[in-house]
């Protein structure tokens, strides 16, 4: 990944998140909290996607779960997240065939996976801190998947 962003659109990895003119609480399991935009149009950068999700741990922010419908809006968002973390990795493990088409990106802070089923035509994308991956995923049991 070029560009690490550490966080996602300005708001740093492990910044505290709660409730505020901007983001509504949807979820609280207690450990994790789950937010949406208050304003019901999400967008990724200029591209209109179905639904946004901004997840904490322990109330410090720690990923984005972003859903889209449609191959344009798909093409649209895979040129925007090569503009911002640079060319897609072709290397063997990459999967760009197929009927589910998975991308990534992988910087030291940050991971952006994308994920696209072209039979039903959606996508979803995960924008995760690393460090607070680990620490949502403490205490599962190694079966979890």
């Amino acid at each position: 990944m070029q560009n690490d962003p550490n966080g996602f659109e300005g708001i740093p990895w492990g910044a505290t998140f709660s409730e505020t003119d901007t983001f509504i609480k949807v979820e609280d399991t207690g450990r994790s909290q789950t937010f949406e935009l208050k304003t019901g149009a999400a967008s990724l950068g200029p591209v209109k996607v179905d639904s946004m999700r901004f997840v904490t741990s322990e109330g410090k922010f720690a990923r984005v779960t972003v859903r889209y419908q449609g191959k344009a809006t798909h093409d649209q968002i895979l040129a925007y997240l090569q503009s911002l973390y640079g060319s897609l990795d072709r290397t063997p493990g990459q999967i760009a065939g197929g009927p589910v088409k998975v991308f990534s990106w992988t910087g030291f802070e940050t991971d952006v996976n994308l994920r696209y089923e072209t039979g039903a035509d959606r996508g979803i994308i995960f924008f995760e801190s690393q460090e607070l991956r680990r620490k949502i995923t403490e205490g599962n049991s190694p079966t979890v998947f």
